[in-house]
C-alpha cells in the first residue's frame, strides 16, 4: 500500500446477525489498531469465498437514520440489508466505516437534509453549509483490507470514486458490481443527484421519470 502505515487486527468476535425480515446469518466482525483516521471502523467477515475466487468486499459509510431508523430519504438500509446476504453467499467482507453523511457528520447531515427541503439536491446542500459534497478518504478501508490479507476484490458498490480511491491505495479492484436499485417516494431525488453529480451506476431514466412523477 503506497506510504501508508499497516493497521493489525485489534480482536476477532462472532456475532449472529439478524434482520427485520428474518434473514439471519453468522459473522465476525474484526476491530484494528492503527487506522490512519483514528475512527473504530468494523470489518464484518461473511461466508467462505470458493477456492480461486476473490472476495465480495462493500465499503458501506455508516447511516444512522437509514441504517438504524430506517429512513425513506437515502437507500443506505437496504443496501446494507441486501450487501451482507450477498457477501455472505459468495464470501468477503463489509466494512462498515464510520463516514456519517458522506464524511460530513451527523448534525451537518441533518442540516443538510433542511436544506434539501427548501429544494436543494444532496450535494448542493452540503456546498451551502460550506462542507465537502463527498468527504470520505478510504485510506483506513484499505488498511483493513491489508491487515486482512484482502488484495484483490470483487467491489460491490455503485460508486466509481470508491474503486478509484481503493486502486490509488493499492488494492487490486478486479470488477465493480452494481447494488440493487432501492427507490422510495422519498429518495429518488436524492439518487438521481448521484447520477448527475458523481456518476453513480443507476438507472437515470428510469429515476428521471420516477422524479418527475412525485414532483406532479
Amino acid at each position: 500500500m503506497p506510504d501508508t502505515p499497516a493497521a493489525t487486527p485489534r480482536a476477532r468476535v462472532r456475532v449472529p446477525l439478524c434482520f427485520h425480515d428474518g434473514y439471519s446469518v453468522d459473522a465476525e466482525l474484526v476491530t484494528f489498531h492503527g487506522l490512519a483516521d483514528g475512527q473504530e471502523h468494523v470489518a464484518v467477515v461473511l461466508g467462505d469465498p470458493a477456492p480461486g475466487s476473490v472476495p465480495l468486499v462493500r465499503l458501506h459509510s455508516e447511516c444512522l437514520t437509514g441504517d438504524v431508523f430506517g429512513s425513506a430519504r437515502c437507500d443506505c438500509g437496504p443496501q446494507l440489508r441486501e450487501a451482507v446476504e450477498r457477501i455472505a453467499d459468495r464470501g468477503g467482507v463489509l466494512l462498515y466505516l464510520r463516514q456519517e453523511g458522506r464524511g460530513i457528520g451527523l448534525y451537518n447531515k441533518l442540516d443538510a437534509y433542511a436544506l434539501q427541503d427548501q429544494g436543494l439536491d444532496t450535494y448542493e446542500a452540503n456546498a451551502a453549509l460550506g462542507l465537502p459534497e463527498d468527504a470520505r478518504d478510504y485510506t483506513a478501508a484499505a488498511q483493513m483490507l491489508a491487515a486482512l490479507g484482502i488484495e484483490e476484490l470483487d467491489l460491490l458498490s455503485n460508486n466509481p470514486d470508491k474503486a478509484e480511491q481503493l486502486r490509488a491505495l493499492g488494492v487490486v479492484v478486479r470488477d465493480r458490481v452494481p447494488t440493487g436499485v432501492f427507490t422510495t417516494a422519498h429518495n429518488v431525488r436524492y439518487l438521481r443527484a448521484k447520477v448527475l453529480q458523481t456518476q453513480h451506476t443507476l438507472p437515470l431514466a428510469e429515476l428521471t421519470d420516477l422524479a418527475g412523477r412525485n414532483a406532479g
